[in-house]
């Protein structure tokens, strides 16, 4: 479509946006008045600076003791965002609820997204061209949840300028006109307003963006707000908050098959394995929530073998390069690459992320990023860099699987949605998938309506999650990290077994601020009182007390729960993250009492793990193209 056709449809769009945009807020999502019923409570739970997790063993003899005479209302299957969310918005609401994950909290998608809270910027450029009112709506619903992410995890989450590069004046007008619209749909839930700087504006503010691209001059950018998250700490503090507002949940626990009454119309349990065990046991609901994300359709198969599948897998691979590539707080969005693709250049804890793919794949416990889609990202972003592009500078590269949807009940089934799906296909049975990281808040409160009509259970208020922090939310302040620094100190053995004081410097305590909000003084303690406050990898902020916390705080089953989830040395560092795990081996050892085949299988599945993250030294590629001396 040429440009001035474009900015004619961006124009035209702006007056809908407007009256759209007042019809949302006079509806009404939040605003003040009184607290919620339910809201309070929920608060106090989380809030309370006493406040444990139940451990590991508790949960499961809480969702063993689900019999079928006093079932569980709900049991929710899959620890992702949603998942998760899902059993904090049914907790919070006083229903019974239990949540099981085969492997870890985020194991799956949610700990290999872009780390972008989004409103869809993409879903609002197919709402003007197509001039959809469904499309616009979706940019709605994504704005509103993102600023409540931001809100609800203040410590985890952020807004994050983004620099959109223009090489002619009609795609500056263009991206102009449209993200002004942006600005107007988003209304009081704008983070920042988007505006334009000239090229060498630019270039003060992204000084390795290169003057030319693709034989065009720069003649200046657009920059714009989204959210950018930690995901898979937002996912754990997610299910340590359903816990603690009285959700059983567990993760390494799968569901093996599922149970039916008398007469096999009604899903009305599971059988359950607990794979570090091997016990297995069944745990009866009144309904079960399947929130497997890509793994969805192998729960309903299990209801109905002969089940219509509803999951496209995509897979979306990204890379880690050093944090040269791009400048603290602000990244790049390419917004059409050669092929029409979207690729960004993002500052993620310290380092910088690259990508995106978006091409079909297999679904897989381990997906793997294939060599020409790492390819394609380095090739995408050289095109807007002054510096030497290398794959020998890739740290760490992963891929996730979009579990994008088709609705079964849907008329047009052929149509796949980047919205989610809720269903009930079989009684007792309500899958929700498809959706996104934005808006897994609103996408589990309408799971939850939809498994309180299926099961007519019988909850004592509504959804109060639009207002409820996560744990370590309530109460933080960004200061937070000096006063870590002021008060505490970091004791750590040295090699000759002495035990010395170290400062607890400002990277340090900034990480454990962002990681933990208002409990990084919990983390602070240990370290200086259990002298576990040496760091595990050189260069990188994490602490040898935040594996002794994770593990008795936030079920920390494993090394590779720690390298991937609890923290991110695996996404940020494969290196780094094979040469910490002996001594995240050795603390966890202790706190769990392994022996030492536990610690030497630990080990190897550990470092099985981190092969599956081609980096440069993973890869043991030669640099071919992207070479660089």
């Amino acid at each position: 479509m040429p440009a001035a056709s474009r900015l004619q449809r961006v124009g035209a769009a702006l007056a809908l946006a407007a009256s759209a945009s007042a019809a949302s807020w006079a509806a009404g999502r939040g605003g003040g008045g009184a607290s919620p019923p339910g809201l309070e409570a929920a608060r106090r739970r989380v809030a309370d600076p006493a406040a444990a997790v139940p451990p590991r063993g508790a949960q499961e003899a809480a969702l063993a003791g689900a019999a079928r005479a006093a079932p569980l209302d709900l049991l929710v299957v899959g620890g992702g965002a949603t998942g998760c969310g899902v059993a904090l918005d049914a907790a919070a609401r006083g229903l019974r609820v239990g949540l099981v994950e085969r492997d870890d909290f985020s194991a799956g998608t949610s700990s290999r997204s872009t780390k972008m809270l989004h409103g869809g910027v993409r879903y609002l450029e197919k709402a003007v061209f197509n001039l959809d009112y469904g499309q616009l709506k979706l940019v709605f619903n994504a704005l509103i949840e993102r600023k409540q992410a931001i809100e609800n995890a203040p410590h985890l989450c952020h807004p994050l300028p983004c620099m959109t590069p223009c090489f002619d004046w009609l795609e500056v007008v263009y991206y102009w006109m449209g993200l002004k619209l942006y600005d107007l749909i988003a209304g009081r839930r704008m983070l920042h307003l988007s505006r334009y700087y000239s090229a060498n504006e630019s270039f003060e503010l992204f000084p390795t963006l290169a003057r030319d691209g693709r034989n065009r001059s720069l003649k200046g950018t657009v920059v714009y707000y989204d959210g950018q998250t930690n995901d898979s700490r937002l996912n754990v503090g997610l299910a340590c908050t359903a816990a603690l507002v009285g959700a059983a949940v567990l993760n390494h626990a799968e569901v093996i098959s599922l149970i039916k009454d008398e007469v096999g119309e009604r899903i009305i349990g599971a059988r359950i394995r607990d794979t570090l065990s091997g016990k297995e046991f069944d745990t009866f609901a009144r309904v079960i929530v399947n929130a497997a994300g890509p793994f969805c359709d192998s729960v309903r198969k299990m209801a109905d073998k002969d089940a219509p599948l509803m999951i496209c897998p995509s897979s979306g691979v990204h890379i880690v390069l050093p944090d040269y590539y791009s400048p603290e707080g602000m990244g790049l969005i390419v917004p059409k690459t050669k092929d029409g693709r979207i690729a960004f250049l993002l500052p993620w804890l310290g380092k910088t992320v690259a990508g995106t793919t978006d091409s079909s794949t297999t679904i897989t416990m381990l997906p793997e990023p294939r060599e020409d889609e790492i390819q394609f990202i380095l090739d995408a972003i050289s095109d807007y860099l002054k510096i030497q592009v290398r794959r020998s500078d890739i740290l760490s590269a992963w891929s996730g699987i979009r579990p994008l949807v088709t609705d079964p009940s849907a008329k047009d089934t052929g149509s796949i949605s980047r919205d989610h799906v809720v269903l009930e296909d079989y009684l007792g049975l309500v899958t929700i998938t498809g959706g996104k990281w934005t808006t897994y808040r609103s996408m589990a409160e309408d799971a939850v309506d939809a498994a309180i009509k299926s099961g007519r259970l019988k909850p004592t208020n509504g959804c109060v999650t639009e207002h409820l922090r996560i744990v370590g939310g309530d109460g933080w302040d960004p200061a937070l990290f000096a006063i870590l620094s002021q008060h505490y100190i970091c004791m750590k053995k040295a090699r000759n077994g002495k035990v010395i004081p170290a400062v607890m410097d400002t990277a340090v305590s900034k990480h454990l601020s962002h990681s933990y909000g208002t409990l990084a003084e919990r983390v602070a303690t240990i370290a200086q009182n259990e002298n576990l406050g040496k760091r595990l990898a050189h260069g990188y902020p994490y602490l040898e007390a935040e594996v002794a916390y994770c593990a008795h705080n936030e079920y920390c089953e494993t090394a590779v729960d720690f390298i991937a989830r609890r923290s991110r040395l695996a996404f940020l560092d494969t290196d780094a993250a094979r040469q910490a795990l002996p001594r995240i081996i050795q603390i966890l050892a202790s706190e769990h009492k392994w022996d030492k085949a536990r610690q030497n299988l630990e080990l190897e599945k550990a470092k099985e793990f981190l092969e599956t993250f081609k980096s440069y030294k993973n890869a043991q590629l030669t640099d071919g193209k992207h070479a660089g001396k």
